[in-house]
Formats: C-alpha cells, sequence, structure tokens
C-alpha cells in the first residue's frame, strides 16, 4: 500500500489499496465509452458497471442537502432545463457534472466482488474525483471526442433528440445541448492535462478496433 499522499484526507490510501482492481473509463458524451467498454469488459471477463445505468438510482438515494443541484434540476419543467436557460448555466449547474452522486459510484464499486475485476465507464467519473484513488494512472483512460465525431454518434443514436422533442423548442434545445456537452468535453480536457491523467482522442477516421485497442493498452490490460 501506498503511503497517503501530502495534504489528502484520512483513509485515502486504503481506499486506493480497496480499489486497485477496477479500471475505469471517463469522457465525453458520444465519446464512445459504453461500446468500448463492453468490448473490454467481455475480451477480458471483467464485470462492467456502466454508471449511466445507476444515474435514477442515485438520484433516488441522493438527498437535497447532499445533492442540492439534482434537487434543483428535479423541480425544472423541460424547457427550464434545456431552452431557457444558456449553454454555460446549463454546464455550471448539471448535477452529474458538478460530481454529485459520486460517492455513490464508489458505495456501489465496494459492494461487488473484486474477481475477476471490475470496469467502470461513464461521463460522471470526473477527473479530479477520480484521480485521488488510482494507485497507478493506467488504471483510468478518458475518451475525448473531436466535435465532428461527437454530432456523427449523437445523429446515429438520436438520444439527444429524445431530450430536445419533450421541449417546446426542440432545435433550440438541441443546439444547447450540443454547446453544453462540447464545453463540458473542453474542460474534461483541460483537467485532464492538469492533472497528468492519460488521454485518448477519438476521431471519425477511428475505427471501433483502434480504439478499443487504444483503450486496452492504456488500462495495461
Amino acid at each position: 500500500m501506498r503511503p497517503e499522499r501530502h495534504g489528502e484526507p484520512a483513509g485515502a490510501a486504503l481506499l486506493r489499496a480497496q480499489l486497485r482492481h477496477v479500471r475505469w473509463i471517463g469522457g465525453g458524451s458520444g465519446a464512445g465509452k459504453s461500446i468500448i467498454a463492453r468490448r473490454i469488459a467481455a475480451r477480458h471477463g471483467l464485470r462492467l458497471l456502466a454508471t449511466d445505468d445507476l444515474m435514477s438510482d442515485h438520484a433516488s438515494r441522493s438527498t437535497a442537502e447532499d445533492c442540492p443541484f439534482l434537487n434543483d434540476f428535479s423541480a425544472m419543467d423541460m424547457d427550464e432545463r434545456w431552452v431557457s436557460r444558456s449553454p454555460e448555466a446549463m454546464l455550471e449547474t448539471f448535477h452529474w457534472f458538478r460530481g454529485e452522486g459520486f460517492g455513490l459510484i464508489v458505495e456501489d464499486i465496494l459492494r461487488l466482488p473484486r474477481e475477476p475485476g471490475v470496469l467502470v465507464e461513464g461521463f460522471r467519473l470526473l477527473p479530479r474525483l477520480v484521480k485521488p484513488l488510482l494507485a497507478v494512472p493506467s488504471q483510468a483512460v478518458w475518451l475525448l471526442p473531436t466535435p465532428e465525431f461527437r454530432l456523427a454518434a449523437f445523429d446515429s443514436r438520436g438520444s439527444l433528440w429524445e431530450i430536445a422533442r419533450k421541449t417546446s423548442d426542440p432545435d433550440r434545445a438541441l443546439r444547447n445541448l450540443l454547446e453544453r456537452d462540447r464545453m463540458f468535453t473542453e474542460r474534461l480536457f483541460a483537467e485532464t492535462k492538469r492533472l497528468e491523467l492519460p488521454v485518448i482522442g477519438v476521431r471519425t477516421t477511428m475505427a471501433e478496433d483502434e480504439l478499443a485497442e487504444l483503450v486496452t493498452a492504456a488500462l495495461g490490460l
């Protein structure tokens, strides 16, 4: 077990030791994290924890005191969430981007068996929250898509349109969502660079097999 790092909370070294069997794939929306994580988990016999699938459960387990931004978001109607506010306001106040509920992700990981290992993926894996949990940097990697890749991914999935169509102005809502996610990806790039964490840029010319191999190598699998 490594000694505690200067200035970190007591018990952090113990938590890192408890999470040595975990690999993390974070990144911007539309980067292909889920597809790549499923492939790698299946190939290497790892247990997959997709944090997007846990959002409803984590929201139900949260309190207004623990997650004030989530509480405010839940009280908004669809236009208040996606149409009437600027993308900048949406970015700054979106609860998962603020790290709310991240502790519940860690709680869920610790409940899982250590064998055969765990692969966690999702946009909620913010670099500043994950880094203190890493025994070595190669336990984690962030996928950062170019705007062109993100747009192509969303066009193929149609997921953002599902949100936008529930508003009174779907076109504006979609523009707001795309801009918010673009800024979030830029923020991830700056944060991973500052923290010296591994990053893979995802381009439209990159085949799925190539990306899977790059992620596998980055995670030391």
